[in-house]
C-alpha cells in the first residue's frame, strides 16, 4: 500500500485485509489506517463472519466474479451484503493481477506454509536459520473467546460439533468446531430459524484424513476443524444448526 494512494483506495483494501492476502508492509499500513477509521473497522467486523465465502470467491476466475455468485453460495443469503463482498474481492483481484504478480507469489508462499529462511551476514560469513511458518487460525481464536456456545454429538455418525455465536448488526457471526468427521467430503453449516427458514452460514471440504479423529496417526488429522460463518438471522431467531454433506446427509444437529 503506497502512501500516494487515495483515501478511497485505502478503504477498498479492507476486503483484501480480511482475506489475509496483504503482505507485511501493506497489512501494517492498513492497520495504521484502521486504528483511526471507524468505517473500515465496521466493514472488517462484517467481513470476519464471511471469511470462507471470500476465500472461495478469491479463487474463482475474475470473469466469473459477478453478484450472482454470491446469491448461489447460500440457501437464503443477504443479497446486498453478498453482492458487495463479491464485487470488492473481484475488483481487488483484477487490480492485483494487472500490476502485482510478485504480490500473489508472496501470498501463495504464505498459504503453502513453507519455511522462512533468515540470512544474517557477520564478518563476511553467511548463516541460515529455517523456522516454520506459524499458521494462525482466526476462527479458532474467535471461538476461544466466544461465551455463547452450544454443542451436540450425533449418536449415529458420532460427529461432534460446537457452535459459538455472537450477535452482529448484520445478523449472527458463528464459529464451528467440528470433530470426528472423515473425508473426503464437502459440508455446510446451516442455521435453521424458529420459523423454518434455512440459511447457509459457511461451506468447506474435509480432506481424506478428516478432522478431530481421536486415534489418528497424525496431528493434522487429530486437530478439529474451526471455521467462520455468518447468517442474516439474529441469534434469538435461530432454532438449531445442522452440519450437512453436499449429498444431503445430516452429520450432526445442534440445538440452540
Amino acid at each position: 500500500m503506497q502512501s500516494s494512494q487515495g483515501q478511497g483506495d485505502v478503504h477498498e483494501t479492507v476486503g483484501a485485509y480480511a482475506l489475509g492476502i496483504l503482505d507485511d508492509a501493506e497489512a501494517t499500513a492498513f492497520e495504521a489506517h484502521l486504528a483511526t477509521c471507524e468505517w473500515c473497522g465496521q466493514q472488517l467486523d462484517e467481513l470476519a463472519g464471511m471469511e470462507p465465502m471470500l476465500a472461495a470467491l478469491a479463487d474463482l476466475p475474475a470473469a466469473q466474479g459477478t453478484p450472482a455468485i454470491g446469491e448461489s453460495l447460500s440457501a437464503r443469503p443477504s443479497p446486498q451484503l453478498a453482492d458487495r463482498l463479491v464485487g470488492e474481492v473481484v475488483e481487488r483481484r483484477v487490480r492485483a493481477k494487472r500490476s502485482r504478480r510478485a504480490f500473489f507469489g508472496l501470498a501463495a508462499s504464505l498459504i503453502i506454509g513453507g519455511p522462512i529462511v533468515a540470512i544474517a551476514a557477520t564478518g563476511g560469513e553467511t548463516t541460515q536459520e529455517a523456522k516454520p511458518l506459524q499458521s494462525a487460525s482466526p476462527a479458532k481464536d474467535a471461538f476461544t473467546h466466544m461465551t455463547d456456545k452450544v454443542k451436540a454429538t450425533d449418536p449415529t455418525t458420532k460427529v461432534s460439533a460446537v457452535v459459538g455465536m455472537e450477535g452482529k448488526a448484520w445478523g449472527t457471526h458463528s464459529v464451528l468446531e467440528l470433530k470426528n468427521v472423515k473425508g473426503p467430503e464437502k459440508c455446510s453449516l446451516i442455521a435453521v430459524g424458529k420459523n423454518g427458514e434455512r440459511e447457509t452460514a459457511t461451506t468447506w471440504a474435509v480432506p481424506k484424513w478428516g478432522y478431530g479423529i481421536k486415534n489418528a496417526t497424525t496431528e493434522q488429522a487429530k486437530s478439529p476443524l474451526y471455521v467462520h460463518g455468518g447468517v442474516a438471522m439474529n441469534p434469538e431467531d435461530i432454532d438449531h444448526f445442522e452440519v450437512m454433506t453436499f449429498a444431503g446427509k445430516k452429520l450432526v444437529e445442534v440445538d440452540v
